[in-house]
């Protein structure tokens, strides 16, 4: 674990300056929801730092490097997308009401909170990078597959999503299509996927088991905290009945068949 620690602290003093400067552009645009696209950017930053600070082995590393940095930047431009040119987010606008006069200096503890968040979720990358055992492991291997399922299983999801919100005849409507149509977040289960996969990989190293925190933290966020709660919520209040109906009959995190999904609610 000692072997870790200078990689937390390098990465951790980018970090703070990385969310700061994120905090002052947030001051001068008013929309604090670029911290989302700079927590996507952040992990295949850190992974960049390990892998150029430790001498481990090569194959190990360049498969995290790259797996890191796929899925970061890809959801990173999602979120950007989302973001630039469109108005704050209203999670981020009822954090403002909330705070009204303080707003400033508690979204900075806000986004400094997010940057421990990433350092912390890190674990699994710096774990890897400093294993200099010759030769990839079948965790790794396992691990690496399973992030091959999540990666294509999110990025369809998201592309379901924003068809259907671009086809002008979907207006008002729920997107039940694809993915969608065997559960209602597909896109939150698989990014909790390729936490699982990350955790298997990590398995493979001194200390991995710990990072089955790392799934455990997301998938806390994402069904009770920023995740479904929050978007449910909304949704609840756009579609009113529309959504119910699709609520009662679709899964809310892992794709199943509508049936099971109604004889669960049923019994």
């Amino acid at each position: 674990m000692n072997d870790i620690l200078p990689l937390f602290f390098v990465g951790g003093g980018v970090l703070l300056v990385v969310f700061t400067v994120t905090w002052l552009i947030q001051l001068r645009t008013g929309n604090a929801a670029i911290v989302d696209t700079v927590w996507s950017v952040s992990f295949p930053l850190l992974a960049m730092i390990y892998f150029v600070l430790v001498d481990g082995y090569a194959p190990r590393q360049l498969l995290v490097l790259v797996a890191v940095c796929i899925w970061g930047f890809r959801l990173a431009f999602h979120l950007y997308s989302r973001t630039i040119g469109h108005p704050e987010d209203v999670r981020y606008a009822a954090l403002r009401k909330e705070w009204g006069d303080r707003q400033n200096i508690l979204m900075l503890r806000f986004y400094y909170f997010q940057a421990v968040l990433v350092l912390g979720l890190s674990l699994p990358f710096a774990l890897i990078m400093v294993n200099t055992t010759p030769a990839l492991n079948y965790f790794e291997v396992i691990g690496a597959l399973i992030w091959v399922v999540a990666f294509l299983g999110e990025s369809t999801a998201d592309y379901q999503l924003k068809k259907f919100k671009e086809d002008p005849s979907g207006k008002g409507k729920i997107c039940d299509l694809g993915l969608w149509y065997y559960s209602r977040h597909p896109n939150y289960f698989f990014e909790w996927l390729i936490w699982i996969s990350y955790f298997i990989m990590a398995l493979g190293s001194a200390w991995g088991f710990i990072t089955i925190i790392c799934p455990v933290v997301m998938y806390y966020f994402l069904t009770k905290v920023t995740g479904i709660v929050y978007t449910e919520t909304q949704m609840l209040k756009s579609r009113g009945q529309a959504f119910i109906e699709y609520r009662d009959s679709t899964s809310a995190f892992i794709p199943l068949p509508k049936k099971l999904t109604i004889d669960r609610i049923k019994n």
